[in-house]
This record gives C-alpha cells, sequence and structure tokens, in this order.
C-alpha cells in the first residue's frame, strides 16, 4: 500500500491500524499510524470509563464523539496526503 492508502485505513478501527502496520509503507505514513494508535487507546480507555456510574456515562460519549471527529479529521489529511497533526493528540509520539 502506498502513504496515502495506509494513512486512510490506519484510522479505520484497530484492526485496519494493524494491517496499516504490516503491510503499509510504515516510514511515509508514519504521523498517521502515530495518530491512529493514540486514537484507539484513547478510544479503549472511554470504553473503560463508560463503565463508571454517572460520570462515565456523561463522559464516554463525549469522548466517543472526540475520537470519532479525530478520527474523521486524521482520514481527511491522510486523503489529501498531508502529514498535518491532529489538535491536542498530535504532540503525543509513541512510534519512533
Amino acid at each position: 500500500m502506498d502513504k496515502k492508502i495506509t494513512g486512510i485505513v490506519s484510522y479505520i478501527t484497530i484492526i485496519g491500524w494493524i494491517i496499516a502496520y504490516c503491510v503499509g509503507d510504515k516510514n511515509g505514513a508514519k504521523v498517521h499510524l502515530n495518530q491512529a494508535l493514540i486514537l484507539a487507546i484513547v478510544g479503549l480507555i472511554g470504553s473503560a470509563i463508560g463503565f463508571i456510574p454517572i460520570i462515565g456515562w456523561i463522559v464516554a460519549p463525549i469522548i466517543g464523539l472526540v475520537v470519532l471527529l479525530f478520527a474523521i479529521l486524521g482520514i481527511v489529511y491522510a486523503a489529501q496526503d498531508q502529514d498535518k497533526e491532529l489538535p491536542i493528540i498530535g504532540q503525543i509520539k509513541l512510534l519512533k
């Protein structure tokens, strides 16, 4: 897969991220792979927070919407072949 397709696929669920990481252009789409991994981790944390009564029921949907919006924004950046960082999470680097 080329850089653009790798970036787009990485944002589509954790399975898409695994496929993009194993088969895709790791060096070209490193920014998108990193951001998609962070979004997946934040989504999992948001899901875990959802089990907390009352506060979790309020916070978890908000986290889910933010993750969805950031994923859409990341897909748009990947489709336009831009390596722009997402707001808030773009500074975090998990992949080197």
